[in-house]
Order: structure tokens, then C-alpha cells, then sequence
């Protein structure tokens, strides 16, 4: 069947997108079938304007440039007027809830995105807080709108990064990731403890579609439980596979694409959960600062010349910005700067993507007809 066949787009009118487990692998080849097709138009200068004057909220806690341009981006092109909300200035910080600030933004937005990732149990928990707050305040108002709630990163996923990047690599590929041999690494950083999500994302989304992914990581830099558990699903599902190893030269031994890229280590991440919720930003600050110094440890954890040339001329992935010099060399970087930017780019649509399957009943005839 057609993925961008009625029936299947009209199966997700409504979903917002919490994390990609949520949605079956025929849901998201749909979402990347629209997304594509979005980049196709968008690139031939055809008009995308499909809901003119809608309101695009959304949320960050944590930095961002890439997906806060993202974001603005595909909700402009869809005609929407994307609003960009600091989370610190929300009354989150004095004491209303998750459901409370969906409520209050639900009732002027048409659709919301949310950053949440810094804290492990807390990013996603917030964001489904957040959609029942939405849904409540709808349903008991009789308000028809529809307003998807989407994971801009969180402490288990970021669906818009993942899903970005499975949209690359099947171009890269021909089509499809089935069978190739395709490596998550930890790198070194020397800025700050980053979230597991990416990793998790990678890991848990691109083994649902066959991929042999091997996920390389020093000790003590595990995963999530839950991510790692759907991974494993997902390859068994698929006939995929995911290998494990604390070796980065073996990670890249035949590899036929690598991701190399740092994260927290595990015992800290989880560390700073009680810190946070005890408001006591000094033991924040110390626990950064011993992530940072369990990373020196492992400083050749990097992506250089030496370690490519051991890989089946692998492409280089990263979701940026990379650490350079410390997570990936300057050499390799520059020979991949162009395909990191497309990749990057990836996330635009991937986003107009869900907020148009979510929100145009008649998508199907809409994207058929070259829009306007």
C-alpha cells in the first residue's frame, strides 16, 4: 500500500508524538513519506500555507538553536505563526503543574512542541502531563481543535532528531536502512553532561527497520533500561540486530555509518535527579563537574581519520553541534560538513510533517495536488 495513501494519513489525524515507540513502523514510513514529500515541494518553491493563522507553540527548558529554528521554520511554511516560549519564564518555576500549563496554552494553541531533557523522569513525564492538561481542557470546553503535542527532546527520546535521521541515511541508502551496518558511539566532550535521548532515539528507532546497530559506549555510560528493551524488540521485530561494545575501533570495523556522539554517564544523570528536585543547585553543579571529569578519562573516544578508514566508507552523522577536537576531529568534520547541514535540514520537514498529518484532514488530496 501507498504511504501517503488515504487511509493511512487519516489514521493520524490528532497523534501528537511522544516518543517514536508510540507509533508503528507503517505510522512513521507514512510520517517520512509526508515529510519528503514536503522537502520535494518545499525545494520546487511550491506554497505549503495548509493552516494559515493557526498559533505553533513551543516550550524549551533546555538550549537549542537547530530545533528552535526547526520548529519556526516548518510551522511558517505551513502558514502557522510559531511562537517561541523560554520554559524558565513559564509558571512552571512557581509551582503549576504540567496539566495546568497545558490547560493555558492549549487554549489559544493549535499545536505545541516541548523541549524537556535535561532530567531523567521528568522530560516525557512533563510532556504527557502536558497533553492530558490539553485534552482535558478541550474536551470539557467541546472545543473540536486539535492540538498535537510534539517531543522536541526529551530525557528518553528525541523523535524529531531520530527521525530525521532515519529520513537521511534511507536517502544516503537507496531507500532503505535493512541490513546495513550502522554504529552509535559515545564520544568525548569536554562542555557539559549531555542527555542520553539521542543515543536512545537512534537505537531504539533505527533497529525497528533492520538496521545491524552496534551501540559503543566506555563503562559506565549505559542506557536508559527502557530505550535499550525496545531496541532489542525492534530488531527481533525486523530481523535487525543490536550488539553492544566498549570498544569504539570495533564500533567502527565495517560500519557503514557512524554516530558518534557524548552523553552523561549513567550513575551522575541519575544523581542529578535528586539534586534537582531538591533545588540545590550546588550539588547541580558539582555533579556536572564530575561528569566532566569522568569524561577526561576516555578523551581518545574520538572520531578521527584512523578510526573512518576502519569502517566500510562510512557516512558521519552527528545531530550538532559537535564537539571539535574532542568528539570528532576537524579533518572529518570538514569532509562532512555539507552532509551534517542536510541532515540537519532533515528535521524541518520532519516536523511540518507531524503537525500536517495531525491537523489537515484531506492531506492526501492536498499534497496529490502539489498544494498551491
Amino acid at each position: 500500500m501507498d504511504a501517503l495513501d488515504p487511509p493511512r494519513l487519516h489514521a493520524l489525524l490528532g497523534r501528537s508524538l511522544l516518543v517514536t515507540h508510540d507509533w508503528t513502523t507503517d505510522d512513521l514510513d507514512t510520517l517520512l513519506a509526508v515529510a519528503a514529500r514536503f522537502e520535494q515541494l518545499d525545494r520546487a518553491g511550491t506554497r505549503l500555507d495548509l493552516l494559515p493563522g493557526q498559533l505553533a507553540y513551543a516550550m524549551f527548558f533546555d538550549n537549542s538553536t537547530r530545533t528552535k529554528s526547526a520548529w519556526a521554520g516548518a510551522a511558517a511554511r505551513l502558514g502557522m505563526h510559531p511562537i517561541i516560549v523560554d520554559g524558565s519564564s513559564t509558571q512552571v518555576a512557581h509551582g503549576e503543574t504540567a496539566e495546568e500549563t497545558g490547560a493555558m496554552l492549549g487554549m489559544n494553541a493549535h499545536a505545541l512542541g516541548v523541549r524537556h531533557d535535561l532530567i531523567l523522569g521528568e522530560g516525557n513525564a512533563f510532556m504527557r502531563d502536558v497533553q492530558r492538561g490539553i485534552d482535558t481542557y478541550l474536551a470539557a470546553t467541546g472545543d473540536a481543535r486539535s492540538v498535537p503535542v510534539v517531543n522536541l527532546q526529551c530525557d528518553v527520546d528525541h523523535p524529531t532528531q531520530s527521525l530525521a535521521d532515519l529520513l537521511w541515511l534511507r536517502e544516503h541508502f537507496g531507500g532503505s536502512v535493512a541490513g546495513r551496518r550502522i554504529t552509535m558511539s559515545w564520544a568525548y566532550s569536554p562542555s557539559y553532561a549531555k542527555p542520553l535521548s539521542v543515543p536512545q532515539g537512534i537505537v531504539s528507532l533505527l533497529t525497528r527497520f533492520g538496521a545491524h546497530v552496534t551501540l559503543a559506549h566506555p563503562p559506565g555510560y549505559e542506557l536508559l533500561p527502557q530505550p535499550m528493551a525496545w531496541a532489542a524488540e525492534g530488531a527481533a521485530d525486523s530481523g535487525g540486530s543490536l550488539r553492544i561494545t566498549h570498544d569504539m575501533d570495533d564500533a567502527f570495523v565495517g560500519a557503514e555509518a557512524v554516530y558518534p556522539k557524548s552523553w552523561g554517564p549513567h550513575a551522575l544523570m541519575h544523581e542529578r535527579v535528586a539534586a534537582n528536585r531538591a533545588g540545590d543547585t550546588s550539588a547541580m553543579r558539582d555533579i556536572e563537574q564530575r561528569a566532566l571529569a569522568r569524561n577526561v578519562e576516555h578523551r581518545s573516544w574520538i572520531c578521527d581519520e584512523r578510526r573512518m578508514a576502519l569502517t566500510a566508507d562510512a557516512l558521519y552523522l552527528h545531530c550538532l553541534p559537535a564537539d571539535i577536537g574532542a568528539e570528532v576531529t576537524p579533518a572529518v568534520m570538514d569532509r562532512f560538513r555539507v552532509e551534517v547541514g542536510r541532515e540537519a535540514n532533515k528535521k524541518l520537514y520532519v516536523i511540518m510533517a507531524l503537525l500536517a498529518v495531525a491537523k489537515v484532514p484531506e492531506l492526501a488530496v492536498a499534497l496529490s495536488g502539489g498544494v498551491r
